[in-house]
């Protein structure tokens, strides 16, 4: 069976019902992706999630969330006296902005097992993680994490990586920068969304973007520009894909996520990158339509 592994922190969401209300769920970035994967990948395929979580009960609420949605949980290790991580959703017209509580969240220290790592990936066929799940790690656990996922594909592995760059989770700037660009040469793939690359890397265009993840030894880059669609290089071509109108702008949280657990799913599954890209842009497209980070494929419509 083939395993697609996604590698980072699953967090408790707290989104506004309106007034004092709030819901709560279970997303983060990672997740997303692995969740959008799971819905749009063959039942043929598992699909594994890896973190760390603590011994509290949102840990196990958590657990028995990602068993419900198909996504594997026995590799996930629980940490005595640790707890998850929890996020609140702001929404300002269908643009979000976050605050965070995740000083103490167990996945701090997924890494720290480098053999629990290294068994994790050295059973999956394609790996994922991002720019957040390098945040989070203490220097030397960021570095066990590269190495592994360096070898996985030397080994002939998919390796995908989304910068997903968030100021607020580094110390300092240019260890983010040195750090994000590291992550990128051992992937295969990168997913970049260009409105970061442009903010932090200063890139005056996709173009730039492109060119400088190539530079980094990346085999294909596949830049999401929102609005104005995506673009895909790799094999010496260069394909942009047209954005898919939303029928309504709700939550734009996933939007990112959802078209990386789509493309990432057709892909694996045979499709060619522009085809790929464009059920991607529908995917996107559909999430951006709902409230919430993670939608059932029967909500989607696809």
């Amino acid at each position: 069976m083939p395993r697609f592994l996604s590698i980072g922190e699953c967090m408790i969401e707290l989104a506004s019902l309106g007034g004092d209300m709030m819901r709560k769920g279970f997303a983060g970035d990672t997740f997303n992706t692995a969740w959008y994967a799971r819905a749009f990948l063959p039942e043929s395929w598992s699909i594994e999630y890896f973190t760390a979580l603590g011994d509290d009960r949102a840990s196990g609420e958590i657990l028995e969330f990602m068993a419900s949605a198909g996504v594997e949980t026995s590799r996930i290790r629980r940490l005595p006296g640790k707890a998850p991580g929890l996020y609140m959703i702001h929404l300002d017209r269908g643009e979000r902005s976050f605050s965070y509580w995740r000083s103490v969240s167990a996945a701090r220290q997924l890494a720290d097992d480098r053999e629990a790592l290294r068994a994790a990936i050295d059973a999956a066929d394609v790996i994922y993680f991002s720019g957040i799940t390098l945040a989070i790690l203490t220097p030397e656990a960021r570095k066990t994490l590269l190495e592994l996922t360096q070898a996985a594909r030397d080994g002939g592995k998919t390796v995908a990586f989304d910068p997903n760059i968030r100021p607020r989770l580094w110390t300092d700037k240019q260890e983010m920068l040195s750090s994000i660009s590291a992550a990128a040469a051992t992937a295969s793939i990168v997913l970049p969304g260009f409105d970061d690359e442009a903010a932090h890397f200063g890139d005056g265009s996709v173009e730039k973007t492109i060119e400088r993840y190539h530079g980094l030894g990346v085999a294909s880059v596949v830049v999401k520009d929102g609005a104005k669609g995506a673009t895909i290089s790799g094999q010496g071509t260069i394909t942009h894909i047209p954005a898919h109108p939303p029928a309504a702008v709700i939550d734009t949280t996933s939007a990112g996520d959802s078209f990386n657990g789509g493309y990432l799913a057709r892909l694996a599954a045979g499709d060619s990158p522009s085809d790929a890209a464009r059920f991607a842009a529908r995917v996107a497209s559909a999430v951006i339509g709902q409230p919430g980070a993670l939608i059932s494929r029967e909500k989607l419509g696809l």
